[in-house]
């Protein structure tokens, strides 16, 4: 059935539009009358809106902008006939909105000082509820430790292959550079002084102590964290999250506390590979010098302590608790939008990365006021 018929009567051009004229109705009529006024060159438009059974307010809106483009064609002879009682109301309402000034109701600028002071009141906000989120989830934690028969260990197992074993080729990769390239690079001077093998203790230390643990924890920041925002940003946007409460299941408890646990107990499996490989990129390098493999080792052996290897996995459990929690938080704060997701995603890996160097700083100076 047709929507839109045009006839002429004399002087007069009748639009008769029929059945429902709604936002979608509207919208496909828009251009197709805005054709016929434009080529319609009688004195008169009629608009017969007898056969019209529905209308709501877009579709009001949309007999405002005929209307409008008629005046803007030089008529001054626009009529609507046959409109129901009902429908009066939504066309003078959307006439009054059509012709209302809200140029008043413009925010007005905010000064510089305003502008920081908006900002600085936003971050803390921010860092209020981060450190919200923190607590519930440290709460959750907790408890579910105390009941372990309460935890969803499937979901934790699953979690613990995607971000540990998954993550092995790239950790292997970067790890093996990083110590071929600072093996090469430390060489050099070493040279000079004929002590290219005391290259390995310099590899073993800062893999061990630093780079390992570091270098493991940015990529899981990268990759781990931005997955968690992804997962849990995108239930909250489908409102699956609202669903598991309305069910009366704890979402902290239902989906943060596997992905802390997972992340946990996955950063320093992945940190030791890390210092494997990247000593064995060491290695490639030093008996590419002539140095056989065993006093590579040996070097190794008799300069790293087991204390510097315990104080390296020491920070990779907090490093997973950090990368974890960072992730789900900022998944969990995801907002509505088009983008939303995409923003939480990159919050995570820039809050991810943050809390690894702050935390990073900080052990650093523990480890040095204690001695170790």
């Amino acid at each position: 059935m047709k929507q839109l018929t045009v006839s002429r009567k004399d002087q007069d051009t009748i639009i008769s539009l029929t059945g429902r004229l709604d936002a979608k109705r509207a919208a496909r009529l828009l251009q197709e009358t805005s054709q016929i006024i434009a080529k319609t060159h009688t004195p008169n438009l009629i608009l017969d809106l007898e056969a019209v059974d529905y209308m709501d307010t877009a579709g009001a809106a949309f007999l405002c902008f005929i209307e409008g483009e008629s005046r803007k064609k030089g008529r001054q002879n626009f009529s609507i006939v046959h409109l129901k009682p009902g429908y009066s109301t939504l066309l003078n309402m959307a006439k009054e909105i059509r012709q209302a000034d809200f140029s008043a109701q413009k925010p007005k600028a905010l000064s510089f000082i305003e502008n920081q002071g908006k900002k600085l009141l936003d971050t803390l906000s921010e860092a209020k509820e981060f450190i919200t989120y923190a607590g519930e989830i440290t709460f959750a934690l907790f408890q579910s430790l105390l009941h372990p028969g309460k935890i969803r260990w499937a979901d934790t197992f699953l979690v613990a292959e995607r971000a540990g074993v998954d993550a092995l080729p790239i950790v292997a990769l970067v790890s093996f550079i990083v110590g071929l390239v600072m093996a090469f690079q430390a060489a050099i001077p070493m040279r000079m002084f004929g002590a290219e093998l005391y290259v390995a203790n310099l590899i073993g230390i800062s893999m061990v102590r630093e780079l390992g643990p570091l270098m493991t924890a940015i990529i899981l920041a990268g990759r781990s964290a931005s997955a968690f925002a992804a997962e849990i940003g995108t239930m909250r946007i489908n409102e699956e999250i609202d669903a598991l409460t309305v069910m009366g299941l704890d979402p902290v408890k239902f989906l943060i506390v596997p992905r802390v646990i997972a992340a946990t107990f996955i950063t320093p499996l992945l940190t030791i590979f890390s210092n494997l490989v990247g000593m064995l990129g060491g290695a490639l390098v030093i008996t590419s010098m002539g140095y056989p493999f065993i006093s590579y080792y040996d070097q190794i052996a008799s300069f790293v302590s087991w204390g510097d290897f315990t104080g390296g996995i020491v920070k990779c459990f907090v490093f997973g608790i950090l990368i974890a929690a960072a992730g789900c938080i900022r998944g969990y704060q995801t907002e509505s939008g088009p983008s939303a997701v995409g923003v939480s995603t990159t919050r995570a890996v820039v809050t991810g990365i943050i809390l690894i160097a702050v935390f990073d700083g900080i052990f650093s100076i523990v480890y040095y006021s204690l001695g170790i």
